[in-house]
């Protein structure tokens, strides 16, 4: 699966691309029919700790996902993020098993 990592207003050091595609690589072992993810990282001027925005949309076939969270870090946004996405994945999957 191809993961297109976007940062908005910064520049996203390559440890934390490669932590990234790792983890929404291993969402294909939920789901093997995703086509694509677009990670979107941005950085909210607020005086909050938690500034970091992922945002994570998948692509499947007659469906696509979309997860957003809002943390102090990257990983733990990407992290939370994925937790859903497997989530979901999850259910796409049961749902075309009850067909």
């Amino acid at each position: 699966m191809k993961v297109y990592v976007q940062s908005v207003n910064f520049n996203a050091d390559k440890e934390l691309i490669e932590f990234i595609e790792k983890k929404v690589n291993g969402l294909e072992k939920f789901y093997d029919k995703i086509v694509d993810s677009e990670v979107y990282l941005k950085v909210q001027q607020t005086s909050e700790k938690e500034n970091k925005v992922v945002e994570i949309k998948m692509n499947v076939p007659g469906n696509d996902s979309v997860v957003k969270k809002q943390c102090k870090t990257f990983e733990e946004g990407t992290m939370l993020a994925v937790d859903s996405l497997k989530r979901s994945l999850s259910k796409m999957k049961e749902k075309e098993r009850a067909k």
